[in-house]
């Protein structure tokens, strides 16, 4: 299970004609006199995520039987869509994707509108994955990994990391949401490759710190009991190839509390003009809250996904 660079280097040549780079663009309120703080927005990807990209990356690496037996996939919704809208580009169309019961409506929507066939399975994600895996051995698909350890979903994650310093090589700090760790791994992978000296920064729920929590106990937590959070794309386990590679590219892992999350989902809607779901909006709410231990001068705030949910999203701007 190796990976490094050139998996990402490889898959930005692969997806790039059908995944369009997306903007970074300057904060007007969170940056001052010293600190220049830029927004990776993700959410302008087609399917409002980016793991557009570890997807179609990983699709496009399949031969025709693989492709013509189905694909499926387990998701609490964006890699879901992801997978959908990549078999649409690539014209397969036996695809299942498996999600828990608990998975908002609109999330479950944009999976069917690219044609894929939602299965609920589970109350949560960790439940889902269990049941999913049996699901798919029992049906003979064609498995897209969400984040465990395929090196093609890192690559294709990692992809962000290159397109960020390509837009700004001043860039001295990526501060990332973490869920299972593909999307930090990859550009923590890629950008040191490119720049040695840059920070990477992972933030994590309180609700969750499944990857946090398993550096502080030296276990390997695949599953890992979330609180109730607004961070529905960030909870369950870790991957496994993250949890071996992440300890050694990323410089610092921040907690942030679902309080924290809220507001930044507020501010980003209110002040910034962004529409961001709460997963992505624990990088704000760290550089709200740890401003100083983030450091940096040129920071960029991935922000992963735009699918927030309508409802929690009325609720966050009515209380914040």
């Amino acid at each position: 299970m190796s990976f490094n660079v050139n998996h990402v280097k490889n898959a930005y040549e692969r997806i790039k004609k059908h995944v369009p780079k997306t903007p970074l663009e300057e904060s007007f309120y969170l940056g001052n006199e010293s600190n220049k703080y830029f927004f990776k927005l993700e959410s302008f990807q087609k399917v409002k995520s980016f793991k557009i990209r570890g997807a179609l990356n990983k699709m496009m690496t399949l031969t025709k039987d693989e492709m013509s037996q189905g694909v499926a996939a387990i998701s609490s919704g964006n890699h879901g869509s992801s997978v959908s809208y990549a078999a649409s580009i690539l014209g397969i169309n036996n695809v299942k994707i498996i999600v828990p019961k608990t998975t908002p409506q609109s999330k479950i929507d944009k999976i069917q509108h690219f044609g894929a066939e939602v299965i609920l399975l589970g109350d949560n994600y960790d439940e889902a994955h269990s049941l999913g895996i049996d699901f798919i051995k029992k049906h003979q698909l064609t498995y897209i990994d969400a984040y465990y350890s395929d090196p093609e979903i890192y690559g294709g994650q990692g992809t962000v990391g290159l397109e960020i310093l390509e837009q700004n090589n001043d860039i001295d700090t990526i501060v990332v949401p973490i869920g299972g760790g593909g999307l930090i791994t990859g550009i923590a992978v890629a950008a040191k490759a490119i720049k040695p000296e840059i920070r990477i920064i992972g933030v994590q729920t309180e609700a969750c710190p499944a990857m946090i929590k398993s550096y502080e106990d030296n276990i390997f937590y695949e599953e890992y009991p979330s609180e109730e959070s607004i961070c529905d794309a960030l909870v369950g386990g870790v991957g496994k190839l993250s949890y071996e590679l992440a300890k050694n590219y990323v410089d610092d892992f921040i907690v942030v509390s679902e309080e924290s999350i809220a507001k930044a989902v507020s501010f980003m809607a209110k002040k910034e003009k962004y529409i961001v779901e709460a997963g992505s909006c624990t990088t704000v709410a760290a550089v709200i809250d740890y401003r100083e231990r983030i450091g940096g001068k040129n920071i960029a705030l991935v922000l992963s996904g735009g699918n927030i949910d309508g409802d929690v999203l009325t609720y966050i701007l009515s209380k914040y």
